[in-house]
């Protein structure tokens, strides 16, 4: 019998769930996205889904690794990668956000001069993964506890790299915890870093660029570098959930 957490991810057919993704202003999103690198989605998820996400972090069986960050130097809390096969919600939701996403995609590759195209099927770029011996799956849990916080970084993970991913804000700001703020910094040549501070409630996603996006300038596109990372948390505890499309060697 599965567990009630499992079943809490379990809140709607497959139909529902793509419906939901193509629900969603893309419009105004790629907006964001050209102009600040993220995006913020609200409500993608009901507070059920949440909790019943966040739940399973307790269940070792649905993971693949456990990382602690203090260890590598990554900050300070911890993460675990999900096994194959996904939860359903999270299997479900990564092809219907790719779906929406690799048109951006394409479209930054082709403006920063990177020959690289993406398939319109998230499967189909899987299969490039895989063939590349990428073959872990990336998805995650994140959890922070007081004191806790998520040094400014890159998730890359191999050769193939889909140059977007999502994050979903899984906890209430303010009753599980306070602080925690997604945090985006951008670098572009001969400037100084830009911070991007991005609020979150329970169920909001926030779509972002993995390591470096195109911006216009006098003399056509250039380039910026970006990281992404997580506030100190001064009370509670915060539970994420990364989406990440490419997998990992």
């Amino acid at each position: 019998m599965k567990s009630t957490a499992q079943n809490l991810v379990r809140p709607a057919p497959p139909s529902a769930i793509a419906a939901r993704a193509d629900a969603i202003d893309w419009v105004q999103a790629t907006a964001e996205l050209d102009a600040q690198g993220c995006a913020v989605v609200k409500g993608l998820l009901s507070p059920d889904e949440c909790r019943g996400l966040a739940a399973l972090y307790g269940d070792d069986k649905n993971f693949r690794s456990r990382v602690v960050m203090g260890r590598h130097g990554f900050g300070r809390g911890e993460y675990k990668y999900f096994s194959y096969p996904l939860p359903d919600l999270i299997a479900e939701l990564r092809p219907a956000l790719y779906a929406q996403l690799h048109g951006v995609a394409n479209r930054w590759n082709e403006a920063m001069g990177i020959d690289i195209r993406y398939p319109d099927q998230h499967a189909a770029f899987l299969k490039r993964c895989h063939g590349a011996g990428q073959t872990r799956p990336t998805p995650l849990l994140l959890q922070y506890g007081a004191g806790d916080y998520n040094c400014l970084h890159q998730d890359l993970y191999g050769e193939h790299v889909f140059p977007l991913q999502v994050a979903i804000l899984l906890s209430e700001p303010g009753r599980d915890f306070t602080g925690g703020e997604f945090v985006l910094t951008e670098q572009r040549p001969r400037m100084q870093s830009r911070p991007e501070v991005v609020p979150l409630a329970q169920g909001d996603a926030v779509a972002f660029a993995v390591h470096h996006r195109p911006v216009q300038g006098t003399r056509g596109f250039y380039r910026v570098n970006l990281r992404h990372g997580v506030s100190q948390i001064r009370s509670g505890h915060r539970h994420t959930a990364g989406v990440i499309f490419h997998d990992a060697k």
